[in-house]
């Protein structure tokens, strides 16, 4: 039987400490880790190897985290990107999930919390790979026909009489499947899908 692999993850930080120790507590719990001095080694790995998290620091010379996480997702748009910031550069933080980070750890590191956010996001990611592709189900059509409508998941749930939560499913499940991670985009994939007519209410 053959083995799943292990996921990779990058870290890059032009602290070696900082490096050295993430390192540690990623291979501690079974993952395989590079690290990178900066971003433009990490970037030229990017292109020839596997990653499936990138862990950058936000502040670096020559080209920031935010630089890195920019031209990493233009060669690869669904690489999940965790930013690590100190308490002072929130601000930064802020301006790198608007570029397109998944999310952000403050220094000093709470490790188990970074843990925690690390296996949430591999474990999302991993959701993404399992699902995209695959056809959508009855519900998940006519949720996607109310999307295009305009209508939030407030008032779908209320059409399909389900709760707001279970239309939050959907609707991820839905951007899964057409592996997109925005509305624009979830617009122009689903263009070419042939949605019926209109909704019905109550569908399980």
């Amino acid at each position: 039987m053959v083995q799943p692999s292990k996921p990779n993850i990058y870290i890059v930080d032009d602290d070696p400490c900082i490096r050295d120790v993430i390192s540690v507590f990623l291979s501690r719990a079974g993952y395989e880790c590079s690290s990178f001095s900066g971003a433009d080694h990490c970037l030229s790995m990017l292109r020839t190897h596997k990653c499936d998290l990138l862990i950058t620091d936000v502040k670096m010379p020559v080209k920031d985290g935010i630089e890195l996480l920019t031209e990493a997702r233009s060669i690869f748009p669904w690489l999940p990107v965790l930013i690590i910031t100190s308490y002072a550069d929130v601000p930064l933080a802020v301006k790198a999930l608007k570029a397109g980070a998944t999310d952000f750890a403050e220094k000093p590191l709470d490790w188990d919390r970074f843990m925690a956010t690390v296996q949430s996001i591999l474990s999302e990611t991993e959701l993404s790979d399992t699902l995209a592709g695959k056809p959508l189900t009855r519900t998940e059509t006519i949720v996607l026909r109310l999307i295009l409508e305009g209508r939030s998941n407030k008032e779908i749930a209320h059409i399909l009489s389900r709760s707001t939560r279970t239309v939050e499913v959907h609707r991820s499940h839905i951007m899964h499947k057409l592996n997109v991670d925005n509305v624009v985009e979830l617009v122009k994939r689903a263009a070419g899908i042939d949605l019926g007519g209109t909704a019905e209410p109550g569908i399980k």
